[in-house]
């Protein structure tokens, strides 16, 4: 029996239909849920030698853990945080890229009931003062392969909360730093999990993350230790992964769809997750690495999908795929038909958020994919289409993707716990029995869903969430910008483009030479991927009777004159 039966009560294919899996799935679990012992230690006392990862470095290097290794390197990790003084509650950021280390941390720091904070690797100085004050991170465990630690020191004298600094790699990165894998490698092995006040419950929060807005800077989203047994819905029912397999995901661990993909559901599922430590995302290196490990299972964005289809994709032997699945953006139905003409393969699309495991999805077997549509609501989400007035909408009519949640106690596992951990904050998304998403979408003639928008001005360009407020705030501290507004335009490798539409101060003039200094500019000051790669200059920018700026107006003329 897979592990994930024994929360499920049943195997994935013991239920014949979705409308029999939305009735009848349910969860059961103890009160003191926690991943790390319930599952990752079970399976390493269990089944000790089945293969749990696969990494494989930039250069090529290889790696392979089993469950009984993530065991015993999760209790050294637990160990060693809990000696610098790291305990129940305690919040930490792991900013480690694709390294294993950041499985270790993430278990270890699950153990101690400690709090985990993803981070990018492409952060800046502003970026890691502005998350680590208003989220009140005690530590940090930063890669050591670059110059993060550099950036991160360069607010050195701004943190209000920061009290250790570990790096990997073994790097010199100063005196204040300390070198994380030698304590690690010092640490003991052995490791009891806590008892009484020091144990985990399940409603304990477990994860903070922090989502792009438009409005202002990033906002804290948490989720307690029930978040793994909603991606028993994501690894094991929409990846379908195999037990024994091998599932590869394309994501890196600054984002939570690395939990998605990388982590939670696949090892619920028993299968292993690949983990490739690439610098630069290449369709034919991909392909390369599907063939040569036999990957059972795969999830990319769209975009990716469009890149990797660039390469002869008859080349390679995918013989081994038996499911593929996209998410993080609308999918193209002219990547959806090339994949499937070229493989073999449908790709089965899904839809949620960082507030939520996944929530709508076309499901195998159940659910035949149609190019456009993100499928059906998931067993353990109530979802339904709701008008500004509240009401279901009709079939056909576009509405809002609201949630319902009865109570705290029959709320959806996965979905999040708390916007900056205040009721108040919560209560604007979370209200009148629904978590309001903010997307919006409409239900077609056979009930399946169709992915329309955001409601707000969040740009999806690459599989990364970009808010505006963050880029127009360092652009506004150059001396050539007045006045600016941040858009997508679409773009067709990345689904969209940043662009920047930019009022100049008087003295300044437009050209290719202010249009490249205002992009470094932004890549100096902020993380690389949001800086524009479209700037326009205009005399004014349209804005409503109060001032407040029409990006709606902004877009919709991108839109038309993207058509033509």
């Amino acid at each position: 029996m897979a592990i994930y039966e024994k929360y499920v009560g049943a195997s994935r294919d013991d239920f014949i239909s979705l409308k029999d899996a939305q009735k009848n799935y349910t969860l059961t679990y103890p009160k003191n849920f926690n991943f790390a012992y319930d599952v990752i230690d079970e399976l390493g006392k269990q089944s000790p030698d089945k293969l749990a990862m696969v990494w494989v470095s930039k250069d090529g290097e290889e790696k392979k853990f089993t469950f009984k290794d993530m065991m015993i390197y999760s209790n050294k990790a637990a160990n060693y945080f809990h000696y610098m003084g790291i305990k129940k509650g305690d919040r930490v950021m792991l900013v480690l890229k694709r390294s294993y280390y950041f499985w270790f941390c993430i278990l270890g720091l699950h153990k101690i009931g400690a709090v985990v904070v993803q981070a990018t690797n492409m952060l800046k100085a502003k970026d890691y003062v502005y998350r680590c004050n208003v989220g009140n991170i005690k530590a940090v465990v930063i890669t050591g392969d670059g110059k993060e630690t550099e950036y991160f020191d360069e607010g050195k004298d701004s943190y209000e909360t920061i009290e250790k600094k570990f790096v990997t790699g073994h790097k010199d990165a100063g005196e204040d730093w300390i070198d994380f894998e030698a304590g690690f490698e010092m640490a003991s092995s052995e490791w009891t999990r806590p008892t009484g006040e020091a144990d985990t419950m399940a409603d304990d929060t477990m994860l903070m993350a922090f989502s792009s807005g438009t409005s202002g800077y990033p906002k804290i989203i948490t989720h307690n230790f029930k978040y793994p047994l909603g991606h028993i819905m994501t690894g094991v029912f929409w990846h379908r992964v195999v037990d024994g397999g091998l599932h590869f995901t394309i994501s890196d661990t600054g984002w939570l769809k690395s939990l998605w993909g990388k982590l939670y559901g696949q090892w619920f599922g028993e299968s292993a997750v690949f983990v490739y430590d690439f610098e630069k995302f290449d369709g034919a290196d991909i392909l390369e690495k599907i063939e040569k490990y036999k990957i059972t299972t795969f999830c990319a964005p769209p975009t990716m999908y469009r890149m990797i289809l660039q390469n002869d994709v008859s080349k390679y032997d995918l013989s081994s795929l038996t499911h593929c699945c996209t998410a993080g953006e609308a999918l193209n139905p002219e990547i959806y038909n090339n994949w499937y003409n070229k493989t073999g393969h449908k790709i089965y699309e899904g839809f949620g958020q960082t507030e939520t495991t996944v929530c709508i999805a076309t499901i195998y077997p159940w659910c035949e994919p149609v190019p456009g549509c993100i499928g059906y609501p998931v067993p353990g989400y109530d979802v339904h289409i709701l008008g500004e007035d509240g009401e279901s909408c009709p079939r056909g009519a576009t509405g809002e993707i609201c949630v319902r949640v009865l109570s705290k106690m029959r709320k959806s596992c996965g979905l999040l716990d708390s916007y900056n951990f205040s009721a108040e904050d919560t209560k604007k998304s979370m209200h009148d029995g629904f978590y309001h998403t903010g997307d919006t979408a409409y239900r077609d003639e056979k009930g399946m869903f169709r992915y329309v928008g955001r409601n707000d001005d969040v740009i999806k360009s690459s599989g990364y969430r970009i808010g505006p407020f963050e880029i127009e705030s360092v652009l506004l501290e150059h001396s050539a910008v007045s006045e600016v507004a941040v858009t997508g335009v679409p773009d067709p490798i990345r689904g969209f483009a940043v662009k920047a539409t930019i009022v100049l101060a008087n003295g300044y003039t437009p050209s290719d030479e202010l249009t490249k200094e205002l992009q470094v500019y932004v890549k100096e000051n902020t993380a690389p991927y949001k800086y524009p790669r479209v700037i326009e200059y205009v005399e004014n920018l349209p804005k409503t009777f109060n001032g407040k700026i029409r990006r709606k107006e902004i877009r919709d003329n991108d839109v038309e004159n993207y058509k033509k």
